[in-house]
């Protein structure tokens, strides 16, 4: 088999095809809550904290020195706190689509169970117990 069909099979895979609509529907969804975390969420938890902005918090290590051409070294703790609001704002988000699919799936009746087919050597046991059974009497 050629590598150019082993690829084109590989490719087409349904497995293959659903992960890269995933993929894309997902970037586009990250960057639908991080607009939702940074306009709409953060904007009234800075008000209630006093017109705190959390994407400007940060740790100075160093400061910047324009005079000798030295960047500022920051360890930036806000945008932190901006990830974890928007990945606990994801995770909500795929737990509550997670269920409601599950909802909308048809409950699967069992399937009747059936008796198990006695084997050959059950069938002659049965009869030889009848057989005694039947001498004792």
């Amino acid at each position: 088999m050629s590598i150019i069909k082993e690829f084109k099979e590989f490719a087409m895979r349904g497995n293959v095809v659903d992960l890269a609509v995933g993929v894309i529907i997902g970037a586009a969804f990250g960057k639908i809550v991080t607009s939702l975390v940074a306009d709409v969420i953060m904007p009234p938890i800075g008000y209630i904290t006093g017109g705190v902005d959390f994407a400007e918090k940060k740790i100075v290590l160093r400061p910047a020195d324009p005079a000798n051409k030295v960047l500022e070294t920051a360890i930036h703790y806000g945008n932190f706190i901006n990830a974890i609001i928007q990945f606990l704002i994801i995770a909500f988000c795929i737990f509550l689509v997670v269920k409601a699919i599950n909802s909308l799936k048809r409950k699967e009746e069992p399937a009747p169970v059936s008796e198990p087919v006695p084997t050959k050597e059950e069938i002659l046991l049965t009869q030889i117990r009848d057989l005694l059974a039947k001498g004792q009497k």
